[in-house]
């Protein structure tokens, strides 16, 4: 099946509608997100059941030839299979749209996969482990291909395959506008509940490159670099050593600790799912439902301030500066180690969400003709001194003041930080853009003309990744562009 390719002056965008569905359409919504575990469930046992058989078979010394076929595993085999065992299995089938059951599916197909391409070293990034069956308490969501989706003239509602009009909390005009000016069209539409039980239709669009408001300013301060942290959020700051911005982290879940104990405390006074003293399972109270309800309430909440001023920041970032230096940081692997003793501090990077600025603004750079310059993850922009290019040996993370040794400069660490990437952007010249329709956003791909910097290598105790065995960091940045008006 051929790639679908972007066209060129177009980019693939993503609108997020909270939904406010009547009783009928929740059950309805309720049943197709089940409907799609039912079908990841159903197929993951079956693969597991074949693998086992074969692998039974060969301790037996059955030939190659001779053991029960193998079922495929990507999305149109196993939706071959499911298509000839679901009248059988799920007689009930013809209550959901076919995209509930293909939406299971292909979750299915994507986790073999990368299971099967982390273990042949195809796939980078952290080993992945085999696919799990989904439980009751997964996150519910549904994502719909085909069929009627479109957003109704009233701005108020959208409708979806199967489920009819669905009134919105807010208004899609933007996303309206964008259709009956002919500047937009609607890809695919994916229905999820959060932890709060509110459920949102986010509607995947193919849109005409978006350029820069009118109004919005640009900084006479071409290239700046963007250290980020979980004390500051953001730390702005010029090459010549000037601090522009600093914005404090807004820490929700920290906020919202007082009131998660007490919710908790709470709910653990009454009767919930699990029984421990007859280790067993059993129904739970009204209380308990209410209280995990609120719960996830005040996570939701916790969750939407974080969005939001990520959201808000990155976009001022990407529209009031031509060039911007971000680090690569390695996020998970920050958390991955330490123990009990490191928990408050996993706790307040993922309360920070440090991983999201630059993913913001790898997309953002791109709509408003701005660049991005990503250092690699080995560079030492905390580590080195931005007045003589000294660099310290260690640097822990309680020092939130820079001394250096060679020339003595005392600078804030953040600052010092965001000072050495502005210099590293400063040094970069950004060439053609690639060839769009590279991943989910077009235009990735660009080049770096000049030769990249040779990192130096972290180390110390903040290093999130282990240095290589000579010592020095990997070369080479990545170079992003954005695409011209």
């Amino acid at each position: 099946m051929a790639r679908f390719e972007i066209p060129s002056g177009w980019v693939v965008q993503a609108y997020r509608f909270a939904l406010d569905p009547t009783p009928t359409q929740h059950r309805a919504l309720v049943s197709h997100s089940g409907a799609a575990r039912f079908a990841h469930n159903h197929m993951l046992a079956l693969v597991k059941a074949v693998m086992d058989q074969r692998a039974a078979e060969r301790s037996y010394g059955i030939g190659v030839d001779e053991l029960t076929p193998s079922l495929g595993w990507s999305l149109p085999a196993l939706r071959k299979t499911w298509n000839i065992r679901k009248r059988a299995i799920a007689p009930w089938w013809g209550e959901n749209s076919k995209e509930a059951y293909n939406t299971g599916l292909d979750a299915l197909a994507r986790g073999l996969d990368n299971w099967s391409k982390s273990r042949t070293g195809e796939r980078a990034g952290t080993s992945m482990g085999f696919p799990r069956f989904k439980t009751v308490r997964s996150r519910r969501s549904v994502r719909f291909t085909t069929g009627i989706i479109r957003v109704e003239p009233d701005r108020h509602h959208v409708t979806l395959p199967r489920l009819g009009r669905i009134r919105t909390h807010e208004s899609t005009r933007k996303l309206a506008r964008r259709i009956t000016a002919g500047t937009g069209r609607v890809l695919s539409a994916t229905v999820s509940q959060d932890s709060a039980g509110r459920w949102h239709c986010s509607l995947q669009t193919l849109v005409h490159a978006k350029t820069r408001r009118a109004h919005a300013p640009r900084s006479l301060v071409p290239v700046v670099g963007v250290d980020v942290g979980v004390k500051d959020l953001l730390v702005v700051a010029a090459a010549d050593g000037t601090e522009l911005e600093r914005i404090p982290a807004p820490k929700p879940l920290t906020r919202a600790q007082a009131r998660l104990r007490v919710l908790q405390r709470a709910a653990a006074r009454r009767h919930g799912p699990y029984d421990p003293v007859a280790r067993s399972r059993r129904q739970p109270s009204k209380r308990w439902r209410a209280t995990q309800a609120k719960i996830g309430k005040t996570h939701a909440r916790a969750t939407n301030v974080r969005r939001d001023v990520l959201h808000k920041n990155t976009t001022r970032l990407a529209e009031q500066y031509r060039v911007i230096a971000v680090e690569t940081l390695n996020a998970s692997g920050m958390r991955s180690a330490g123990g009990a003793h490191k928990r408050g501090l996993n706790r307040a990077l993922g309360d920070a969400a440090l991983a999201q600025v630059r993913t913001m603004l790898t997309y953002k750079t791109r709509w408003y003709d701005s660049t991005l310059v990503e250092a690699d993850r080995y560079f030492p922009s905390s580590k080195t001194c931005s007045a003589c290019g000294g660099r310290k040996p260690t640097l822990t993370l309680a020092e939130r003041t820079y001394q250096c040794d060679h020339c003595d400069v005392v600078i804030d660490r953040d600052r010092n930080a965001a000072i050495n990437l502005a210099r590293l952007g400063e040094t970069h010249t950004v060439g053609e853009q690639g060839p769009a329709g590279s991943g989910s956003v077009a235009g990735r791909g660009a080049i770096c003309e000049t030769e990249p910097v040779r990192a130096g290598a972290a180390g110390g105790c903040e290093a999130s990744t282990p240095r290589g065995p000579s010592g020095v960091g990997q070369p080479g940045t990545v170079v992003s562009q954005g695409t011209a008006a």
